[in-house]
């Protein structure tokens, strides 16, 4: 038997005829799961991206099944047994693996009812909010102190706390893999990974337009030599047949406690709604979450599980049935991982080691697809960034000096000794910092004070200049005490049940202290920076600096692929794909430069639009024929401003409809605005085109779009003149990204200058430097630079810049009949090296214009041609 899945020619899964590109990238991302390949991907928005990596990813996932089934009906080559025997073994096994699969899909039907009738239930049910009675409240208050004593202080026997309720904690500490009373059967699963809630929603909106079924019934015992069963076709098989046995895929979208949770007082109460979560998990009685089913009543969350994996559900839907079950769809979504055969969760959830192991995911031999992944290295770089203010430090050292007072005869030796050396690591620190604050508060020009305004050190360099005090002090053994005994929650829920008790009816504290609980408690700030800091010392950098008048603590990883690597490194196949994933060579250099060429593949297609449907132009030269080069010195040149304006007035006289400039920075923009209101030239530029221009607050972000959509489809006040809007925008800010200005919305997009981030940003310097030493390393092991390319940091400074542009220039063209012009208004980008960054579709029509005059015929003929066949 074949053990290789043969690519397919046809996805006949797809709900659409496609195109070339779109059976281009199925095929291309088949190929890279089935090789166990780490894939980049690049397809246009528009090009029916997720649909196209759904179709694939579940194509490979159904065929998989068929080969491990097939596997398990073969039997041992060098067997003796007669033929006879042989068979009869075969068929036993192929019996026992359809009962169970008949077993299975029985219950998810029954599921299925369950969920309709609760449905059903739902529409008519009112929720009344049960009362907390004062036996209630007073249950169990005799003994609650030995709630905060450190995990391994307080004897679970002698405890009030029952053993069911603590049999179900360790249950929901182990993770889901282990939770299950019955025989938790597991598959190989893909997870889908993405930015929001509300792009994964979109997923599953896709999901359900494909014609795919997967556990379908068992191949005949006479097995093909393709591991594809010829009884039951898969959806790759080129006769396109969709009426096959079988069902959906099993999916569940995890989310967090605080999108999920059901439990109204909770909902409703002020502060950290993660902490109180956990709080309730150790309360007994009646203060325990009634939406949590006991151990001896586990059967109902087993149920709501089933329910989940019935159909496809978004994060709304979860809401919604477990409300409706009266069982927490949190903790019942985490119970479906094992069984589901697609999962659906955020950036955050899949890319840290934490998030993965608290909900119980392996992604050993299992498929991993990233979608909107342009963004995935400043991601990983963010997750790995922990801030400490001196004033969280303070409150942190604050809290652990009156829990020490109170619980220091409480705790055992070895606790005791971990928090005596816990203190000594925060009393240093803050000592530190608070004697950097004083050296630069004082006048620049008094003697003695300390050059620069942020510092910048190792880890290790960090401890050493931390003193006597924190000498002797393994950060190793420090981060591993706090993750193990969850001290830092048991201090804060300390200090909050003080607080609560001194403020008593006081309506002013009352509100300080739901102010304080809505905040991270500040022993978890401590217990992340001290965990950051046991990270490789060469990979990181501590800086402190003057943020609001306050000292703030950073840490900050240099290297995005340290983390990462542990995904690559379990996972059988990892698929990042994108819209806009030029420059590539920007994503292998900083996540997969240790990767195996072999291992790494990497494909870009076209747009699904005709070639005559963009125009795009680099405009080197304005109307003066003075060189445009919008550099930061140079953004308040008022000459350079004036020419500006006389091209966009230009521009507007050929456009129709929307036109989208977008600028470096909020800082430019502003300047732009001022300067073109006193000089008369907004006025000019709003009786052409009503003119918008992107809040920075986020809350107007969606009135300034409609108002914008409304000036370009409504008829104008004024006679004779076309209805049409011109909305400036920030590169890298709320408009670049995740919003489409589709059809009449854009029929401009034009990119001024090239939006570089600050050199003077301390946390970048630190960034170019390290990949400027790596780079070195490799130079000097006898690697070689690509010709045209220059050092290693400034590369990175110009791929960061061209990916904010990239994305940028993706908000317009939104499907196949969509048509629009793009102008990069610079004569910067007329550099190969520059052009070069631009997506391949884009780049490949590149013209560049010599004078101004050139790129007005050029773009007066492409709106001409528009217009002639809109009107033919």
């Amino acid at each position: 038997m074949s053990l290789r899945l043969p690519t397919p020619t046809e996805f006949s899964a797809f709900p659409f005829k496609p195109y070339n590109i779109q059976l281009d990238l199925m095929r291309q991302v088949y190929s890279s799961i089935e090789e166990q390949k780490v894939a980049i991907m690049e397809s246009p928005t528009g090009t029916g991206k997720t649909l196209s990596l759904l179709c694939s990813a579940l194509t490979w996932l159904k065929d998989e099944q068929c080969r491990a089934r097939n596997g398990m009906l073969q039997l041992p080559g060098d067997s003796d047994a007669p033929d006879w025997v042989l068979a009869q073994t075969i068929e036993r096994r192929r019996r026992q693996l359809e009962a169970e699969e008949i077993e299975y899909a029985e219950r998810l039907a029954n599921a299925r009812k369950r969920e309709a009738q609760l449905r059903k239930l739902a529409r008519g049910h009112v929720n009344k909010k049960p009362r907390l009675s004062p036996d209630d409240a007073a249950e169990g208050d005799s003994d609650e102190e030995v709630s905060f004593l450190p995990d391994g202080d307080a004897d679970e026997e002698t405890s009030n706390i029952s053993p069911a309720v603590l049999a179900l904690m360790r249950k929901l500490q182990q993770g889901p893999a282990s939770q299950d009373s019955e025989k938790e059967p597991t598959c190989t699963k893909i997870y889908y990974a993405s930015r929001t809630h509300s792009q994964l929603a979109q997923v599953l909106h896709e999901l359900h337009k494909l014609k795919i079924k997967l556990n379908v019934a068992l191949p005949p015992a006479n097995l093909p030599s393709d591991p594809r069963p010829s009884g039951k076709r898969t959806m790759s098989a080129s006769d396109g047949s969709d009426d096959e046995e079988g069902s959906e895929p099993r999916a569940v979208s995890l989310g967090s406690r605080k999108q999920l949770c059901i439990h109204g007082r909770l909902r409703e109460k002020a502060g950290d709604l993660d902490e109180a979560c956990r709080q309730m998990l150790g309360e007994k009685g009646k203060k325990r979450c009634p939406h949590l089913p006991t151990v001896e009543d586990e059967t109902r969350m087993l149920d709501l599980r089933d329910q989940i994996l019935a159909t496809p559900k978004d994060i709304e839907d979860l809401f919604h049935i477990g409300k409706a079950a009266d069982v927490c769809p949190y903790f019942g979504s985490r119970r479906a991982i094992p069984q589901a055969q697609l999962v659906l969760l955020p950036y955050n959830l899949l890319l840290q080691k934490t998030a993965r192991e608290a909900l119980g995911i392996d992604l050993t031999d299992q498929v991993v697809i990233i979608d909107e992944a342009h963004n995935l290295t400043s991601t990983l770089l963010s997750l790995s960034t922990t801030r400490l203010p001196l004033r969280t430090l303070s409150n942190a050292r604050h809290q652990l000096s009156i829990y020490l007072s109170r619980f220091r005869n409480r705790l055992s030796t070895i606790h005791s000794l971990h928090l005596k050396r816990l203190t000594n690591l925060l009393d240093a620190l803050a000592k530190y910092a608070e004697e950097w604050r004083d050296e630069q508060l004082k006048p620049k020009g008094e003697q003695g004070r300390r050059g620069p305004d942020v510092e910048v050190m190792t880890s290790g360099e960090l401890m050493q200049k931390l003193g006597r005090k924190a000498e002797g002090v393994n950060l190793l053994d420090i981060e591993k005490y706090l993750r193990e005994s969850k001290i830092a929650r048991k201090i804060s829920g300390y200090s909050v049940k003080e607080l609560e008790k001194a403020a008593g009816q006081d309506k002013v504290k009352l509100t300080k202290l739901a102010r304080l609980a809505n905040t991270t408690p500040p022993l978890h700030a401590v217990e992340s920076f001290i965990m950051a800091l046991t990270t490789a010392s060469e990979d990181g950098r501590v800086t402190f600096s003057m943020v609001d008048g306050q000292v703030e603590i950073k840490y900050q990883h240099l290297n995005p692929a340290t983390h990462f690597q542990e995904v690559i490194e379990a996972a059988r196949s990892v698929v990042l794909a994108g819209g806009t994933m030029s420059p590539m060579s920007d994503v292998i250099n900083q996540l997969f430069s240790g990767l195996p060429k072999e291992r790494l593949a990497t494909f870009s297609c076209g747009h699904i639009i005709p070639e005559a449907n963009l125009q795009t132009l680099v405009l080197r030269k304005g109307p003066r024929g003075g060189e445009l080069q919008f550099k930061f010195q140079q953004r308040g040149d008022d000459s350079l401003l004036a020419e500006l304006g006389q091209i966009l007035l230009n521009f507007t006289s050929i456009v129709p409809a929307g036109m989208v400039v977008f600028v470096p920075s909020y800082g430019f923009l502003h300047a732009v605005m001022e300067k073109w209101k006193s000089g008369g030239v907004l006025e000019k530029l709003n009786a052409k085109k009503k003119v918008f221009s992107e809040p920075q607050e986020s809350t107007q972000v969606d009135s300034i779009l409609r108002d914008y959509a409304a000036a370009i489809r409504s008829p104008s006040e004024q006679e004779g003149k076309k209805p049409g809007a011109l909305l400036f925008a920030v590169v890298g800010a709320k408009l670049s990204e995740g919003l489409n200005f589709t059809d009449d919305l854009a029929r401009a997009v034009i990119i001024v200058g090239l939006p570089f981030a600050n050199l003077g940003s301390p946390e970048l310097k630190e960034r170019m430097n390290y990949v400027n030493r790596l780079e070195q390393r490799r130079l000097a092991a006898g690697g070689t630079r690509l010709p045209g390319a220059k050092d290693a940091g400034t590369e990175l400074y110009e791929n960061m810049c061209m990916n904010a542009v990239n994305q940028s220039i993706g908000r317009a063209i939104r499907h196949r009949g969509d048509w629009a012009a793009l102008i990069l208004v610079d004569c910067r980008y007329a550099s190969p090296r520059i052009r070069g960054k631009l997506p391949k579709w884009i780049e490949s029509g590149t013209i560049i214009t010599d004078t101004f005059g050139q790129a007005m015929k050029d773009l007066g003929k492409f709106y001409r041609d528009k217009r002639e066949k809109v009107v033919a």
